[in-house]
């Protein structure tokens, strides 16, 4: 009788053990090709140009993460942005296929400057391919959520120095040459930093080996944008070189890129697109040797949507004449596109920006629909910590760049009127302010 006591004792302890123990992490990771089909319109390089060859494969990445009753989903496609309506779109038949509400669904786009057309920029978009690979999206979703098993997370940083540069050049009259020269003899001085961070964010089975990652950085993909082919740049490179090392599939999460490209405007060599995404690979790999590895016990997800003003638009900006201008792309671009644009402001009156953040016990990751300068990026990552804050910047929707404050004092082509910047001057510090209230209260 005493024995049978002590075994009941025993079950109850281990019951009550079993109870309190908190929820289990898991994670689930997937990916599927959405190359398009020659003859694709591009995107990238303010023109009209199609893909007549295919250097390298583009896909669309996902990831699932699951702590008891929540659960939470990424994916990452390789292309200049994705829109706020393609996202709702996306979000929509992951809700209907897959059961995931569509507030739990992080959709980010590499900006990918050798990719398909998402928006009508210098030709119409393909259509029917968008339906497609947005379908292809949903299952790679849809798959990565099927593939949920118990994991550990890593988080961890490296940093590169030789392969981001701020591409704005402060000159000597006072303007911004956006994709300046030190060569020149009227340039002064860098306008602005970089963030040299790789970020690292993986899961993990409890024998070591790796279910997949997302590695976060911040540079403009931009190797191939004016050949007519397809490629997925340097962030295609860091997930085949991860896979290559035993990372199965890596999201590559694009950072506040608005103003960093891999020009040097010193004019030292710029790396290829192989060797930018192999040095930032092996910093990735770096950062996974030293992670901190953890069973995190909370997940939470959250999101606001902001309305944000149109910039008032002068003579100068619409004559292009205000004194730093800069206007890049094919001849009249600019010219064709300003009445569109007009017509959409008059229309819309504000644009709508979605800022979404998930959390993971003491990283998270920030939401912004837009090319928002390095500056914000960085004022989130201060500000939110101790939280490790990995930016995720072309998520959720598109509103164009955001400049500082400041920049917009000097001009250059981020500041430059037109289809890709139009919001009045404090947008980007009104979204990095929603991102940096959601993460805190």
């Amino acid at each position: 009788m005493a024995r049978l006591a002590g075994l009941l004792l025993a079950c109850a302890a281990l019951t009550t053990t079993a109870q309190d123990r908190p929820p289990g992490f898991r994670a689930g990771f997937a990916e599927t090709d959405i190359t398009p089909p020659l003859g694709t319109p591009r995107q990238g390089w303010n023109s009209r140009m199609v893909g007549e060859s295919v250097l390298d494969p583009l896909y669309a990445r996902a990831a699932a993460f699951e702590i008891g009753g929540e659960r939470v989903a990424l994916v990452v496609l390789d292309t200049a942005l994705i829109s706020a309506e393609d996202t709702a779109v996306l979000r929509e038949k992951v809700r209907a296929d897959h059961g995931l509400p569509p507030s739990r669904l992080m959709v980010a786009a590499t900006h990918n400057h050798s990719g398909p057309a998402m928006i009508h920029e210098g030709l119409p978009r393909d259509e029917a391919y968008i339906r497609t690979m947005l379908g292809r999206a949903a299952d790679a979703v849809g798959r990565a959520i099927a593939s949920l098993e118990d994991a550990e997370l890593g988080v961890g940083s490296a940093f590169e120095w030789a392969v981001a540069y701020n591409r704005r050049v402060v000159m000597r009259d006072g303007t911004v040459t956006t994709h300046g020269s030190f060569k020149d003899p009227k340039a002064l001085a860098f306008e602005g930093p970089i963030d040299p961070e790789v970020g690292v964010l993986a899961a993990r089975r409890r024998d070591g080996t790796l279910l997949g990652a997302l590695v976060n950085f911040a540079c403009h993909p931009g190797h191939h944008g004016g050949d007519p082919l397809f490629s997925a740049g340097y962030p295609g490179v860091v997930a085949r070189v991860l896979k290559a090392r035993g990372v199965p599939v890596t999201l590559f999460l694009q950072g506040a890129a608005g103003n960093i490209a891999t020009s040097d405007p010193r004019g030292l060599v710029r790396h290829s697109m192989t060797e930018m995404g192999t040095l930032l690979a092996t910093a990735a790999a770096k950062a996974l040797d030293e992670a901190r590895w953890t069973r995190p016990s909370r997940l939470a997800a959250r999101a606001t949507t902001l309305e944000l003003p149109f910039r008032a638009v002068t003579e100068e900006d619409l004559r292009g004449t205000r004194p730093g201008t800069q206007r890049l792309g094919e001849k009249g671009y600019y010219e064709r596109k300003i009445p569109e644009l007009l017509e959409d402001m008059k229309r819309r009156k504000t644009a709508s920006a979605e800022v979404q953040v998930f959390r993971l016990d003491d990283v998270a990751l920030a939401a912004q629909p837009s090319e928002s300068f390095v500056e914000h990026g960085l004022r989130i990552k201060q500000r939110t910590w101790p939280v490790r804050t990995f930016v995720v910047a072309y998520a959720n929707g598109m509103v164009g760049y955001l400049p500082t404050e400041e920049a917009f004092e000097r001009g250059g082509y981020e500041c430059t009127f037109g289809p890709p910047s139009c919001l009045a001057p404090d947008a980007g510090r009104r979204l990095a302010d929603a991102a940096i209230k959601l993460l805190l209260n």
